[in-house]
């Protein structure tokens, strides 16, 4: 890592690159990346089902001025209400979400499902879809700057869009909040 990060960290000296940045930095990974050269940004997973950045990278990064770009905020799909069993067991057996992504086996599946759920209804509530509420939330985030987002059908831009405006309210986030923490 100390190669490559000096190596990055000469090219933006140098003037071939304006930012350097790091993606699934742990906070041991970035300190040993900062004494060589400044991160810019870094790039995590985070969703409201893969929160394991909230702990200790999220606040290191706020600390230390390092812009978060989360990645896979809507859970790889799961969070955007479309889901079913029936849908999971027709993936095809090289798509990695259906042996590898821990979301989608059971139980986890069915907990993302029933979050998604809510979802659904908060974002109602705000002419919203799951997905758009999904991705405001990691954008309220203070640590995160921006989430990287994907379609896979030129309408679900839209769902997108609208996250950047969405604002969720104090019920909305308690809701979420207890639909995360039942079993």
């Amino acid at each position: 890592m100390e190669e490559g990060w000096t190596e990055m960290a000469r090219l933006q000296k140098e003037g071939k690159v304006r930012w350097i940045g790091v993606s699934n930095f742990s906070v041991a990974q970035m300190k040993r990346a900062a004494a060589f050269s400044p991160i810019t940004s870094l790039q995590p997973p985070h969703s409201m089902l893969q929160r394991d950045v909230e702990a200790e990278i999220l606040p290191y990064a706020r600390e230390h001025g390092i812009g978060v770009i989360a990645y896979s905020p809507m859970a790889s799909g799961l969070l955007t209400g479309t889901w079913t069993k029936e849908r999971r067991e027709s993936l095809p057996e090289d798509d990695w979400r259906k042996n590898k992504n821990l979301l989608f086996q059971d139980p986890a599946f069915d907990h993302g499902k029933a979050v998604a759920e809510v979802l659904r209804e908060v974002g109602a509530a705000h002419g919203a879809t799951p997905a758009a509420v999904a991705i405001a939330w990691v954008l309220e985030k203070p640590a995160v700057t921006a989430a990287i987002v994907g379609a896979r059908a030129p309408g679900q831009y839209a769902d997108i869009a609208e996250a950047a405006g969405l604002q969720l309210t104090a019920s909305d986030r308690d809701r979420i909040a207890h639909a995360l923490s039942a079993p």
